[in-house]
């Protein structure tokens, strides 16, 4: 009998529940049994048994019932006929929602037999046109009705596409590993389960057949290859890009315009699956079927794990999702998602609490009553006050994995662009920094392992030439050091050429014919825009735009870069960060009655130099000798147009600043304190001040001006 529109709207909603149940089932276990036979009671209620629809639902019930009789767990064959089931359930319906015939979904061995040949015939003369029609579509939302459940699925759609991106880089090294195969397997078919219930058809219809190739490597009947791994990574991608429109939709309610076809992987994973069937040479061999690319694969490129200093250990693949496809997280593990604009207003709040109490301190002092019960009072509040401090900022730092992950996902791909062989290895993927800084680090990485990988890296027979084994390796690493964070990138390749880069520098006017500068002043010209020493300009790099890129980008996060190279035998790159970018470590000083905050990043030393260390050159530059070494001065009254307590250099104190390999003094009246400042935006009209890059408000109530180190360095060299 006919369905009324309140049925099929019922039916609609029951079979979305059981493809969200169906995340549960795995082989070997009955989690997820129950639920889903209830949800098909509740189905079969809702119509006639006489009907092709309901006859299916009860050749589906007649096999959980035997589950259930005889306590057996699910395995690989159940799992594929519910999965097919809950698949053909959605057609259907919508068939019976426009009168249309449909074929019958039978018993389980009836499907099993059947389903060999099924795809087949769909991909058969003109499957490949139905299959595009059906799953080569716009996504449609209903954000009245879904907006929550749209914006959940794009945070968890996010972690599982990062978490598929590790684990399958890991697979490249280690194609047998069962816990990456489970957890990859595990996070395409949530997405495709939740893809389902919000009628996301490309992003299930792909999923699902991954999530079936997948489903033969965890089962022993094909080793992941590296052609088939470059697959599932496009597939990745993909879903990415999908998931993207998601994002538009819910920030600015734009509807997406562009159709992102996914049928071309699909018929590619369907003929992967159909050339197995009956497959009797061992795995490896199935490659040379034909249904995948047959150009050499590069060596694998993998992820060492190791210890950090907490004893933990780290690596890729070894993550465990969060929810219910984690496989139960401990109480001590549990996690809830917060906005970042509440954080961000959460450390705002207790920036302007470490201002007050530092007020209240500063006029305490004042009162002169050292054993009062206010100074005893304002001691306990300067604790809380600092354990506050400390927590909201914790709540900011978030691993860097993700974007290690995603280097190791470069390399690969450059790699194989580049025809080099590259071992990728990570360690210190678990450290933490501020958000906005990780965040802001991806570009400058990018750039930098795109010049170690064509520059620095010699081709496989050039390195057999030089001694080497074949394959090159790169490091990339991160860790703590004192209050900054330090990401280290390395390679054994050929290292800097000293003599490439000055020669280059000299045709560029960037330095004299007669100068001859240090190893670290050669260094810093590679950081200048538009220098390049390649020999040609390739896909990956070689016009002079990636390494000026990192460097401002790395200035921006109040950081500094380090290198160091032996010819022969590679370059180290070395990336100090601060820990956070809303609270600085500084140094305040004094000019006149201003007072100014430096980075301690960039303070080297301070000292009060005598009338000897002073002198001139050419009548304009004022010099310190330090040691042997000439320092140009920068008299900070005079760039700032202020009254000053001292006139010459060995009335005041020097404050050497180094930055980029290259040091100036900065000669200010005194020295005030060394203290941790909660930083300040001067809002947009005060944006842009040469030698600002913030503010603070100290505890005497007064505002002191945050100095930018590199602003000064500019107009001395």
């Amino acid at each position: 009998m006919p369905l009324s529109p309140e049925a099929l709207i019922n039916c609609e909603n029951i079979l979305n529940k059981v493809a969200m149940e169906m995340a549960l089932p795995q082989p070997g276990n009955d989690e997820g049994l129950i639920p889903i036979y209830s949800l098909l009671a509740d189905l079969a209620d809702a119509g006639s048994d006489d009907d092709t629809f309901w006859k299916s639902i009860a050749n589906v019930r007649k096999m959980l019932d035997g589950m259930l009789d005889e306590a057996r767990p699910f395995d690989s064959n159940t799992i594929t006929y519910l999965t097919n089931f809950t698949d053909w359930a959605q057609i259907a319906l919508n068939s019976v929602s426009q009168k249309r015939d449909f074929d019958l979904f039978g018993p389980i061995q009836e499907v099993m037999d059947k389903s060999d040949g099924a795809d087949s015939e769909k991909t058969g003369a003109g499957g490949e046109d139905d299959l595009a029609a059906k799953t080569d579509v716009l996504l449609e939302f209903d954000l009245k009705e879904d907006e929550e459940l749209l914006a959940e699925f794009h945070t968890e759609a996010m972690d599982h596409l990062d978490q598929i991106e590790a684990c399958v880089l890991t697979l490249e090294g280690a194609p047998t590993n069962k816990e990456s195969l489970n957890e990859i397997f595990r996070s395409f078919h949530t997405l495709k389960g939740v893809a389902g219930f919000l009628h996301l058809t490309p992003i299930q219809s792909l999923a699902h057949e991954v999530e079936s190739l997948l489903d033969l490597a965890r089962n022993g009947k094909l080793i992941l290859t590296s052609p088939m791994i470059t697959l599932i990574l496009e597939s990745r991608d993909i879903i990415q890009t999908l998931i993207g429109q998601i994002s538009t939709v819910l920030n600015d309610g734009t509807a997406p315009t562009e159709v992102i076809p996914v049928s071309g992987l699909i018929i590619k994973f369907k003929e992967a699956a159909q050339q197995l069937n009956g497959q009797e040479e061992p795995p490896e061999k199935i490659e040379e079927k034909g249904f995948f690319d047959k150009s050499p694969a590069p060596a694998p490129v993998s992820a060492e794990t190791k210890k950090t200093g907490n004893g933990s250990t780290t690596g890729n693949g070894g993550k465990k999702a969060a929810g219910r496809t984690g496989g139960g997280l401990g109480s001590d593990r549990a996690t809830i998602r917060v906005n970042t604009i509440k954080l961000d207003n959460l450390m705002d709040t207790v920036g302007e609490l470490v201002i007050v109490q530092s007020q209240l301190d500063e006029a305490s002092k004042r009162e002169n009553r050292e054993n009062s019960p206010l100074r005893g009072n304002l001691g306990q509040l300067l604790r809380i006050t600092k354990d506050l401090q400390h927590t909201s900022m914790a709540l900011r730092m978030v691993p860097i994995k993700p974007t290690f992950q995603k280097i190791g996902r470069l390399v690969r791909d450059l790699s194989r662009n580049s025809d080099k062989k590259v071992s990728f290895h990570v360690s210190g993927e678990d450290t933490e920094l501020d958000r906005n800084v990780v965040e802001q680090i991806g570009d400058p990485l990018i750039h930098m392992v795109r010049n170690a990988i064509d520059h620095g890296l010699e081709s496989p027979s050039e390195r057999i030439a030089a001694g080497k084994d074949e394959t090159g390796n790169v490091h990339l690493k991160a860790y703590h050091l004192g209050s900054n964070i330090v990401i280290e990138l390395s390679d054994d390749g050929a290292g800097l050429d000293h003599k490439k880069i000055i020669s280059k520098a000299r045709s560029q006017g960037l330095a004299a014919k007669g100068e001859n500068p240090s190893t670290r002043d050669i260094y810093q010209y590679i950081f200048l825009p538009g220098f390049s020493t390649a020999k040609k300009i390739t896909d990956i790099s070689g016009r002079g735009v990636g390494m000026d890129v990192v460097r401002r980008n790395v200035e921006a996060l109040r950081g500094i870069v380090e290198v160091d190279s032996q010819p022969g035998k590679g370059s180290t790159f070395k990336i100090k960060l601060p820990l956070t970018m809303a609270i600085i470590d500084g140094l305040v000083v004094k000019v006149g009655d201003d007072k100014f905050i430096l980075p301690t990043t960039s303070v080297k030393v301070a000292l009060r130099p005598t009338r000897k260390q002073i002198s001139m050159i050419k009548g304009t530059v004022e010099i310190l000798d330090l040691r042997g070494r000439s320092i140009p001065i920068v008299h900070l009254h005079e760039v700032f147009h202020i009254p000053s307590m001292t006139e010459n250099a060995w009335e005041g104190i020097v404050v050497i600043i180094e930055s980029f390999g290259k040091c100036y003094g900065l000669l200010v009246d005194e020295m005030v304190a060394k203290q941790e400042v909660v930083i300040k935006s001067l809002g947009n009209f005060l944006q842009g001040i040469y030698g600002v890059s913030g503010g603070a408000i100290l505890g005497d109530g007064t505002i002191a001006l945050i100095l930018d180190p590199t602003a000064f360095l500019k107009n001395k060299f």
